[in-house]
Parts: structure tokens; sequence; C-alpha cells
């Protein structure tokens, strides 16, 4: 069979993802090192990818025989609590942002999602709906290939933490991102916005939803106390503030750009205007701003710059569940679903404001 080699370009990847669904019933576990090894490697010892260093030479092949040391390792925690009974609703309720996350970069990259790539940690729950490969250039490609896997990390990480809930429904189709910018414009948008067409408006999608997270775990920082709890917390936050400022830093080099076929719409102003509109869902203040603002609201009051949305301070902004809910609803209602999940977010507190109160029974064991 001839050997997979896509150092040219990210499309180059799809006949060895479909190879790989095909058989992803029988070898599920094997598909992400398989994906892996498709992007980095044609056979045993042979790099086609410039961009992936040999272990030997990589910088982080650092062998040491004392990296156990004690010099090595935290200070012990004041609270020696790992997890706290009232750590796990909160922290659960961060998997519906990187369920949604998960489910949006693997698609665009992969044209898969968790049921081929790890399909163990959607716990049973229902497949997104219009999620589907878009047409990414080869940077954006391997940034979001990255963070998609990422976000993988982060579903297991989390479950084996505090344990999870089944993936809920997940409306991720261009219709419903249509909808999202229709209602930051106050029209509709002709022709219907399309996440998947091209980088310029893949990385506008992007704008959408992981700042969501940023603000998300902010907010449940001073609510929760294990040690074990606030470690997976501090590195989901690093990480998720790391991708936003990606996307966003790539957008703000295309600031001023017309975003085709909207004659006289820059790509700042589709920042500014979902900005706006998710203020006004989320019904607490300005708590997002676009990549540029008045200079009396950028950093020190000095700067119009806003690569990084933040407060006076230059600190991230909080949300609470019931703002990133009415939200993700696109209802302004924590207690109407609608937008990105049609049946309503799941776990413990996204169920009580839908009046659906979660059984024990749905919360589930930590992944393997």
């Amino acid at each position: 069979m001839t050997p997979c080699t896509f150092s040219q370009h990210p499309r180059m990847l799809e006949p060895c993802v479909k190879m790989a669904v095909a058989s992803s019933h029988t070898y599920a576990p094997l598909l992400l090192l398989f994906l892996l090894a498709c992007s980095c490697r044609a056979s045993p010892g042979h790099a086609v990818d410039p961009t992936c260093p040999l272990a030997k030479v990589s910088a982080v092949a650092v062998e040491t025989l004392d990296c156990g040391g004690p010099r090595c390792q935290p200070p012990a925690p004041h609270v020696p609590v790992p997890v706290f009974p009232y750590d796990i609703d909160p922290m659960q309720f961060a998997l519906n942002l990187e369920y949604t996350e998960a489910e949006f970069f693997l698609h665009a990259a992969f044209g898969v999602g968790l049921d081929q790539i790890a399909p163990n940690l959607t716990l049973g729950g229902t497949p997104p709906v219009g999620a589907m490969k878009a047409n990414l250039d080869e940077v954006t490609w391997r940034i979001v290939a990255e963070f998609g896997l990422q976000e993988v990390g982060h579903i297991r990480a989390i479950q084996n933490t505090v344990g999870g809930f089944a993936r809920p429904k997940i409306d991720l189709s261009a219709s419903n991102f249509a909808r999202v910018m229709d209602q930051a414009f106050g029209y509709h948008l002709d022709p219907p916005f399309n996440p998947y067409i091209d980088s310029r408006n893949f990385l506008l999608a992007c704008y959408v939803i992981p700042y969501l997270g940023i603000n998300g775990y902010t907010g449940t920082n001073p609510i929760i106390d294990g040690y074990e709890t606030k470690h997976l917390l501090a590195g989901l936050l690093a990480v998720e503030a790391g991708q936003d400022a990606v996307f966003r830093a790539l957008l703000f080099e295309r600031k001023s750009e017309t975003v085709p076929p909207y004659k006289g719409i820059t790509v700042a102003e589709f920042t500014d205007r979902i900005s706006a509109a998710r203020n006004q869902l989320g019904k607490c203040g300005v708590k997002d701003e676009g990549l540029t603002v008045p200079p009396e609201l950028g950093a020190e009051g000095r700067i119009c710059t806003n690569v990084l949305s933040a407060d006076r301070d230059s600190l991230s902004y909080a949300r609470t569940p019931e703002e990133l809910l009415s939200i993700l609803y696109l209802t302004g209602d924590e207690h109407v679903p609608g937008g990105f999940f049609p049946e309503g977010a799941n776990g413990k507190i996204a169920r009580e404001f839908l009046r659906k109160p979660f059984a024990a029974g749905d919360n589930k064991a930590p992944a393997n």
C-alpha cells in the first residue's frame, strides 16, 4: 500500500482520514495515532513533514535521571483535599464548551470528530449536527488540527478528575453560524454566512466560541477549592486563553480586510458585532470587546489595539453559567435552549435551568 505523505498540503490528509474512518468501528482506539502518523510520517524513520523534528534532536527530548526528585514537584497543598464535592458541578459544566470546541475543530481539520477519534469520551452522547471539513489554508489547518486534538485532552482531563456527562446535541451547522452572524448584525446577511467556506470565515467563527471558555473558567476559579480541581482549571484556562489569543491575533492581522461578499464589512466590524451581541445576550454589562476599541477602553486607556479582550486592569472577564447559556442558546435566557444546544446543554447546572433535574445516574464515572 502506498504510504501516506502529507507535507505539501493538509487536504492530502483526506485519504488517511477516509481509510481510518472506514475501519474506526474496529480500530477506534488507534485512530488518533493513525492521524498523527499520517500528518508527520510516511514510514518508520522517514519524516516527510519538515515541521516535525526528529525526536533525538528536538528540544523536548531531554533525558534526565532525577526528573522525579523533590525539586520537580509542587509544594504540598495547604488544603489536602483533591476534589471537594462542590467542585464537581461547575467543572463538569465546562464540558459543554469543551465538547463543542472539540467537535468544531476536529471536523474542520479532519472531517471527523470525537466519535471516530475518541469515542469513549462522548459517554454515549448524541453526535453533533452539521459539522464538516473546512476549506482551510495550510497554516490555519495546522493550528485548528492541533487545537482540536488539545480539546480531546481537555475532555479526558475533566472526566478523569471530576467525572463527566454525555455529550449534548450540538448544532455546528453553517445555518446555525449564519443565525449567529445575523443576530450580531441585526439583519440577514446575503448570502448567509458560512464558516466552512474559507480560512477567514472559519477564524471569524472561532471568534464566537473559545473566548466564552475563558470567561467561564475565570468565573469558576473562586468557587472551587480542591487542589486537583484548581490544577485542572489552571491548566485548562491557560491553554484556552492561548487558543483564543492565536485566533484573535490571526484576525487582527486581517482586521481591515473586507469579508467577501459582504461589501464594506471588515473583519474588525464582524468582531465588534459579535462581541456586542454576546454582551447583549449575557445581560451583565460589557464583558466582551472586538479587535479595536476607543483608546479610553484600551489597555491603560492609551491604545485602541485590543488583541486580547480584558477589563480596565487587563484581567480576564468572568461570566457565570447563566450568562454563558444565555449566549450559547442565542436566546438571552438560560431557561430557553437553542443555538448551539437545541435541546439544552448537559450537566446538573444546565439541566436545572431547564427544570429537568440531572439524575444521579447521568453523572458518568471518569474515563479510562
